[in-house]
């Protein structure tokens, strides 16, 4: 008798934590059917839903969600606009930057060429004087 009253206070507990555990997790961690399903399965069942709970409707953590096809994408399929939208404006920006680049060039082709330095001799030059003392030497 006494093993039946710890066996059933054992499965009540289990029950509880099943159905609390069922309903704080959120809609994306639960497996098959939706939340309401599985609070649901867990009370009207309350051993054998709590076990298929625990191993059946619960998503772990880092548990990997299959791959999406690009078509059945949303997130996918609402970034091709953006997309298009930041190559035009790309485009109308390398665009008004050409123009602006061909101003400047224009402009500098107007202004006066500017005056050419005078020669200076070149090192080793002996023609020219160096300035100091004209013929003296040491």
């Amino acid at each position: 008798m006494r093993f039946l009253i710890i066996g059933i206070v054992i499965a009540v507990i289990f029950w509880v934590i099943s159905i609390v555990d069922c309903a704080v997790q959120p809609e994306t961690r639960h497996r098959g059917v939706g939340k309401k399903a599985w609070i649901a399965i867990v009370v009207l069942l309350p051993v054998i839903g709590g076990a298929l709970w625990f191993a059946v409707g619960r998503t772990t953590i880092g548990a990997r969600r299959a791959p999406i096809a690009p078509d059945d994408n949303p997130e996918f399929l609402s970034s091709i606009g953006s997309t298009y939208d930041q190559n035009e404006r790309i485009r109308r920006i390398e665009e008004e930057l050409a123009r602006l680049d061909a101003e400047e060039t224009a402009a500098d082709s107007n202004k006066p060429a500017p005056k050419p330095e005078p020669e200076r001799p070149a090192d080793g030059d002996d023609s020219a004087p160096r300035g100091g003392a004209t013929g003296a030497t040491n």
